[in-house]
């Protein structure tokens, strides 16, 4: 997540919305570990990553998605 600060300062900034993701857990092995984040604004602007595999389309799908509806959302994959 502390990859993004910089850039997300920036966003705050300029006044865009946007939401992030952030691995909270895994289980086993995964690609990324806890704390790594995807951010996504209104426009469709991706910066970061959860798991640089099949599951960030998904997690890119539920940014957008609270982005509408301002809800939180606890996503397991697996």
């Amino acid at each position: 997540m502390l990859d993004l600060a910089g850039e997300l300062c920036q966003w705050i900034e300029q006044g865009r919305d946007f939401a992030v993701a952030t691995v909270v857990a895994v289980s086993g092995g995964a690609p990324r570990a806890p704390g790594a984040a995807l951010a996504v604004d209104r426009d469709g602007t991706a910066i970061g990553s959860v798991s640089g595999g099949r599951v960030e389309g998904p997690v890119y799908d539920l940014c957008q998605q609270a982005l509408k509806d301002g809800e939180i959302v606890l996503q397991q994959f697996g």
